[in-house]
């Protein structure tokens, strides 16, 4: 049994992104929707099933803190910051391609990105082992220099940055298995090599960017930028796949000093807003090996910050499936999803993903061989 710490923040639960209809710009026959996709619902109910079922109180507590403006700045410019607390101050608004907030938007963001800094403190101060971040609005979308895609502040890559200035650290991998292209993450660590960013996504799942193999970072970063994009309907063999073929071998091969994972939960086959196949089964696994990797190379230090997720009735399944795996201890709930784990036929790794993830790990080895220190 691990020591696994938990940071959130009521604030997070606050955040209003405002009525998604606008955000589309709709017009005609688009009926006004009075909810943001992008809603506290999920993650509320993560916390509540966490609470019901007695894991909350197994877990340490890890207090919650702002972000300041000069840990935001390592990162973000400071024309970010300044239209994040313009727009907020005007009452809200938007701020990029997708990244509507309110008046408490520029707070909210704050609390959420110092969540994650707090749990990286606590994991590197020795008090956890573990740590998982449940906040909002989420990160991996937002670039140095602007928002994008519900995301304000670039949360994940944000824990690294301070992993790094912080306390020192030398070599630390981010793993973003957000069904979405974690774009911001690459941006921020583009051009450098002491942050491995790697992440698995649904192909063209966000169409404002690309997340293609052949991003993998430029000058001094050049090959530290490994994106996994897997066609829509791949469920738990595709992953595994990739994972063992591609993932866990560039993990071990740059041997990090703390491992983050950005761990959306929108690859779950009931998504609004992806197309993938995964439940409780893939998420508790997929965190059992990345476990295995921060206990092989980082001294067990493995944070997690909570990312994407629209399906109010399966989040909280497979956020407790990860909390369970992370903390060593199960609880008497009985995931409804995934009981029909085994009757899913996408569930089965196809010949199309199988040959697609052996090109990808030639592609990323002959990479790391031309390329890598």
């Amino acid at each position: 049994m691990t020591t696994t710490g938990f940071v959130t923040d009521e604030l997070c639960f606050w955040h209003d992104p405002g009525n998604y209809a606008l955000m589309l710009k709709p017009g005609g026959y688009i009926e006004p929707y009075n909810r943001h996709i992008e809603n506290p619902d999920p993650k509320r109910r993560l916390l509540n099933l966490l609470t019901a079922s007695g894991l909350r109180e197994r877990l340490a507590p890890i207090a919650s803190r702002d972000a300041t403006p000069d840990e935001l700045l390592r990162l973000h410019t400071a024309a970010h910051l300044e239209r994040v607390r313009s727009v907020a101050a005007a009452g809200g608004g938007e701020l990029g391609i997708g990244a509507p907030i309110s008046s408490n938007g520029y707070d909210a963001a704050r609390r959420s990105a110092g969540c994650a800094l707090a749990a990286v403190d606590a994991v590197m101060a020795g008090t956890v082992q573990h740590a998982y971040a449940l906040t909002r609005p989420p990160g991996h979308h937002a670039e140095p220099d602007r928002a994008m895609g519900f995301c304000v502040f670039a949360n994940a890559a944000l824990a690294a940055e301070h992993a790094i200035a912080r306390h020192g650290l030398q070599r630390v991998a981010i793993v973003d298995w957000d069904v979405h292209y974690g774009n911001g993450t690459y941006k921020c660590f583009e051009q450098r090599p002491d942050v491995l960013a790697i992440s698995i996504h649904q192909e063209a799942g966000y169409l404002q960017v690309t997340g293609d193999a052949e991003e993998i970072g430029a000058g001094a970063g050049q090959g530290y930028s490994l994106n996994v994009p897997l066609p829509a309907g791949c469920g738990d063999g595709a992953y595994r796949d990739a994972f063992e073929r591609v993932i866990l071998p560039a993990l071990d091969a740059y041997r990090p000093e703390l491992v983050i994972v950005a761990c959306g939960y929108d690859a779950g086959r009931f998504d609004p807003l992806g197309r993938m196949l995964l439940d409780g089964v893939t998420f508790r696994w997929m965190t059992e090996v990345v476990a295995d990797v921060a206990a092989r190379h980082a001294h067990d230090r493995l944070v997690l910050t909570h990312e994407g997720g629209y399906c109010p009735v399966s989040v909280p399944f497979f956020g407790l499936a990860v909390l369970e795996t992370l903390s060593g201890q199960r609880t008497d709930v009985a995931c409804p999803f995934s009981g029909l784990h085994g009757k899913v036929p996408g569930n089965r790794l196809e010949d199309h993903q199988r040959r697609l993830v052996a090109e990808l790990a030639g592609r990323f080895d002959a990479v790391r061989q031309r390329l890598w220190q």
